[in-house]
C-alpha cells in the first residue's frame, strides 16, 4: 500500500523560463497518477489536499509540525541581539526561494535607510543578490547552528507572491519564527492566513505600505515585539 506525502504544489512550477529538458526530467504529471495509485495521500495544507482529492479517495491533512520543546525552544539557547543594540529583520530559506525577497526589496531598503539601528539578515545556502541592500548580513545555513542563528533575529519575514505555486507553501518559516518567540510578518497567501491572526500573533501584509507599516510598528515598539512573539509561540 502506497502512502504518498507532499507539502508543495509539486504538480506545478514557479520557474517561468524552465527548459524542456527540466520539464521532462521533473515529469510533474506523474503526481496525479501517484495520487490515484495511493492507498492514502498526506498533504501539508488544505490547498494541496483539494488537489489530491481530485484523484485520490483517502486524503489526510497533515500540517507542517515542528518541535517547540526540544528544538524550536528559545529557552534552550542564549539570545545575543540585546547586546548589539541592533534590531534585526531576518529571513531564512533556500536558494530557490531567495527570489521572494525581491517583492519587498524596496520596502527593506527604505526601512534600513530610515532606521540606522536596523539591519537585515539572511540565513540561506546562498547569498542573495539584492542591489539596493548592499549591507546584508549573511549567514550560511547550518543544521547544527540553525536555531541559534535564527535567535539573532528580532523580526522574521515571509514574503510570498499570490500565485498557485505559493498557495501550496505550508508556512514553515512563519512557524519557525513563531515557535522561537519572534514576531512574524508574512504575506497572506495560502496557509499563512490560518496560522497568523493579523495583529495578534503576527502581521499579514499584501502591499508595500502594509509591509512598511508593520515593520515600523515592530521596530519602534519592543513591547509589541515581545507580546506578539509570545502569542506566536503560544500558537
Amino acid at each position: 500500500k502506497i502512502i504518498y506525502d507532499f507539502d508543495d504544489a509539486i504538480w506545478l512550477t514557479d520557474r517561468r523560463k524552465e527548459s524542456w529538458v527540466l520539464r521532462i526530467a521533473k515529469w510533474r504529471t506523474k503526481v496525479s497518477s501517484i495520487c490515484r495509485w495511493s492507498y492514502k495521500v498526506s498533504c501539508g495544507n488544505v490547498y494541496l489536499g483539494d488537489y489530491a482529492r481530485s484523484f485520490a479517495r483517502k486524503v489526510v491533512y497533515n500540517p507542517t509540525t515542528i518541535d517547540p520543546e526540544r528544538v524550536h525552544n528559545p529557552g534552550l539557547y542564549n539570545r545575543l541581539t540585546q547586546e548589539t543594540g541592533k534590531i534585526t529583520i531576518g529571513w531564512t530559506g533556500s536558494h530557490s526561494t531567495l527570489k521572494y525577497l525581491k517583492h519587498i526589496e524596496p520596502v527593506l531598503s527604505k526601512i534600513l535607510n530610515d532606521h540606522s539601528n536596523v539591519e537585515f539578515m539572511v540565513i540561506a545556502d546562498q547569498r542573495p543578490t539584492l542591489p539596493s541592500l548592499p549591507s546584508i548580513k549573511f549567514i550560511a545555513w547550518n543544521p547544527v547552528s540553525e536555531i541559534q542563528d535564527l535567535l539573532n533575529i528580532d523580526i522574521g519575514i515571509m514574503p510570498l507572491p499570490d500565485d498557485e505555486w505559493a498557495k501550496g507553501k505550508c508556512g514553515f518559516k512563519a512557524l519557525q519564527y513563531m515557535a522561537l518567540g519572534l514576531p512574524a510578518v508574512a504575506s497572506p497567501v495560502g496557509v499563512n492566513t490560518s496560522i497568523i491572526k493579523d495583529g495578534e500573533n503576527g502581521f499579514l501584509c499584501n502591499t508595500p505600505d502594509g509591509w512598511e507599516l508593520a515593520l515600523k510598528k515592530l521596530i519602534q515598539d519592543p513591547d509589541l515585539r515581545k507580546k506578539m512573539g509570545q502569542h506566536g509561540r503560544a500558537t
